[in-house]
């Protein structure tokens, strides 16, 4: 017998017919006869809800260059009953065709809302063709995907609840299937105002969610407003090393969230077994570029790069220090003199600068990010 994950059986056996039963008025019941009752599966939440709409970020995280960034759309501001709802739809595995898939599936917490695998498993065991990507501080992105294919958090979370490798919902049933859920009218009712479901608000509530997942709690953060007082020596060098302009580090991921919010070419490979951006655009320029991801909280969303390809820290750091291939569509950041598809650049850090890198890379490491009650399961 198969139970869908948001209801389970409680399931009463009866005695043999050896059952002893008093007075004439009682039912008899054959031994082979059960009695089935569904209890729902429902989210616990706390009766004062978290905040997820004034979050009081540090000073650097207010600067002209992550302003002009950042992406909330007047239709659908954050509020605290808008994300409370995401969130509750960000775990439920109604939102699957078979009931098994949420989108916390892919992207789990202890993960920093990436995946600890290569590739992610959906409905029916299918397998995802892209290396889940981390959900965190993305309100300060406006494409989205590793080829950057859509433009909006609103219209990105809805692509993973109808794909056919991953939820296998259409919209349609889901908004039938949520609509006949009992914990759901309240919740849509303080979000929105009423209690009607529609795919358009299924969208906003889970945007808001995760445009609220914002991670800033790292040492390094701490090391901002103390001077890095904190730092061990290795930690420092390895500061050093990232800003010092020749391992061209922070060339590509720039700002208090470590990231560039475009795309680029990073040698992993020629020729490509993946074209990314080229096979959105059609244009052979765009060919094996990706979007540049942040480097916060690295230590928990391993594997990395697209594809999953380098388990360790270490060996992302060896990639860049002589082992980016060579190509026309080479981002011009890691060439020497700043030529695109020129030759690459070769640090040649040795091992004890290599391990300094993933020292201080581990202090943009947000432990209570990962740990926070707000962002977990509420099922």
């Amino acid at each position: 017998m198969i139970f869908s994950k948001r209801s389970f059986s409680v399931i009463i056996l009866l005695m043999p017919a050896a059952w002893m039963v008093v007075g004439m008025s009682a039912c008899k019941k054959d031994k082979d006869q059960i009695d089935v009752v569904e209890i729902e599966r429902k989210p616990t939440l706390p009766q004062t809800s978290f905040n997820y709409s004034q979050i009081d970020l540090p000073d650097h995280f207010s600067s002209g260059v992550l302003s002009f960034f950042e992406s909330i759309p007047t239709s659908n501001p954050t509020t605290d009953a808008g994300a409370t709802l995401g969130r509750v739809l960000f775990y439920d595995t109604e939102l699957s065709a078979d009931h098994t898939v949420s989108c916390a599936s892919c992207h789990h917490q202890t993960n920093a809302f990436a995946a600890n695998t290569a590739l992610s498993e959906g409905i029916g065991g299918a397998s995802t063709v892209r290396n889940s990507m981390a959900l965190f501080n993305l309100r300060y992105s406006r494409r989205f995907f590793w080829d950057r294919r859509t433009n909006g958090l609103e219209a990105q979370v809805l692509i993973p609840i109808e794909h056919p490798d991953e939820q296998a919902l259409d919209l349609d049933n889901a908004v039938e299937r949520i609509s006949s859920i009992s914990y759901y009218p309240p919740l849509f009712e303080a979000a929105f105002g009423d209690a009607a479901v529609t795919s358009d608000r299924i969208s906003k509530a889970l945007s808001q969610f995760i445009r609220s997942m914002l991670s800033y709690r790292s040492k390094y953060d701490s090391g901002l407003a103390n001077n890095f007082v904190d730092f061990t020596e290795q930690e420092l060098l390895g500061k050093d090393l990232f800003f010092n302009g020749e391992t061209r580090c922070n060339q590509c991921h720039m700002t208090a969230l470590f990231y560039t919010p475009g795309s680029m070419n990073n040698g992993l490979e020629y020729p490509y077994t993946d074209l990314g951006v080229g096979a959105v655009t059609g244009n052979a320029s765009d060919n094996g570029k990706f979007k540049v991801v942040t480097l916060r909280n690295l230590s928990y969303t391993a594997p990395y790069m697209h594809d999953g390809r380098f388990a360790t820290l270490e060996e992302v750091v060896n990639h860049y220090n002589g082992n980016i291939v060579q190509q026309a569509n080479l981002d011009d950041r890691l060439t020497v003199g700043f030529v695109p598809g020129g030759t690459p650049i070769d640090p040649g850090l040795g091992e004890a600068e290599v391990a300094a890198l993933v020292s201080f890379l581990r202090t943009l490491d947000d432990v209570f990010f990962v740990s926070d009650d707000k962002y977990s399961d509420p099922f």
